[in-house]
């Protein structure tokens, strides 16, 4: 029995539960890996090997992270079975590269098959959006757990789809809460915002780009029309585990070529002078400061600024 005393040794319970459910779930518990001759450990060796041919035994075990005695028991036990070959470098000859032979490659794609079929049966079991959610959230554990996870994850820019709205409005009321203090006002202004855009939208004119990352939305920005030579830029956001990443950037490039190929002189947008890093996004992107007013908005004295790029 777990002794939990601290958020820490909860956290550490919950990960310890969910490592037994899920290697109960994918059957790494008994003696062969999915009803073969191999061990969970033995399994990895082999698709390792059918991935990158010629590997050497130091880099497998590197990339395994497996004891090289342990590692060798297994490389001798494969080699007595016919399954892997061992030839000497060209560049080296005293470096041995690793390779499956024919049985060897025989070996594992039934098990490789098998692999495939359980976790498709798994994912059958779910609905797109649970699949969806279900790899990403793998992707999320891959991400903060690999070796390079103090990379981001690479993203997409996609237009609008069913539920991105409500995602919007719901994201800008809770991040300008939590970041700036911003009351339930703000999220109603952005509510009016949003539900105008779905009213009225003219694809030609205007346009709506999403930022995903590893299946997670993460960003956004709107084009709409003011007038015929006049588009405005509005609701960029980037939610802050994305941010450092030219999420932002981007989301305001694609919004002004857009405005550009469709014909606009002009991109005005309004924003606060306390949302420094939107400002300093648009300043880069060659938007000029046109007029800044005071008001009182969202339960705050602030500052507006409207600003212009000619195109």
């Amino acid at each position: 029995m777990e002794t939990i005393t601290t958020d820490f040794d909860r956290r550490i319970a919950d990960l310890r539960r969910f490592n037994r459910f899920y290697t109960q779930k994918i059957g790494v518990l008994e003696e062969g890996l999915l009803s073969s001759p191999f061990s969970l450990t033995e399994a990895r060796v082999l698709y390792e090997l059918a991935c990158a041919d010629q590997l050497t035994a130091t880099r497998l075990g590197a990339q395994l992270a497996l004891d090289p005695g342990y590692l060798s028991r297994i490389l001798r036990s494969f080699e007595r079975r016919g399954l892997i070959r061992r030839i000497r470098s060209p560049t080296d000859r005293r470096v041995g590269l690793l390779s499956l032979t024919a049985p060897g490659r025989a070996a594992f794609a039934p098990l490789d098959a098998r692999s495939h079929d359980q976790i498709g049966a798994m994912l059958d079991e779910l609905s797109e959006d649970q699949q969806i959610r279900l790899v990403a959230a793998a992707q999320a554990l891959e991400r903060l757990l690999g070796p390079d996870a103090d990379e981001r994850a690479p993203y997409l820019l996609r237009p609008h789809r069913p539920g991105d709205m409500g995602w919007v409005v719901q994201r800008h009321g809770a991040l300008y809460a939590q970041e700036y203090g911003w009351d339930i006002r703000f999220e109603g202004l952005v509510a009016e915002i949003v539900g105008q855009f779905v009213k009225s939208f003219d694809p030609r004119r205007e346009c709506c780009w999403i930022a995903e990352q590893a299946g997670e939305n993460v960003g956004s920005m709107f084009l709409v029309a003011e007038d015929e030579a006049t588009a405005k830029l509005r609701l960029l956001l980037v939610e802050p585990k994305a941010r450092g990443t030219g999420i932002g950037g981007q989301l305001v490039e694609e919004c002004v070529r857009f405005a550009r190929q469709a014909g606009y002189a002009r991109v005005r947008l309004w924003t606060n002078s306390v949302l420094v890093a939107a400002r300093h996004l648009y300043e880069r992107a060659g938007f000029r400061l046109i007029e800044a007013q005071p008001h009182c908005s969202f339960g705050h004295e602030l500052v507006g600024e409207t600003w212009e790029l000619a195109l």
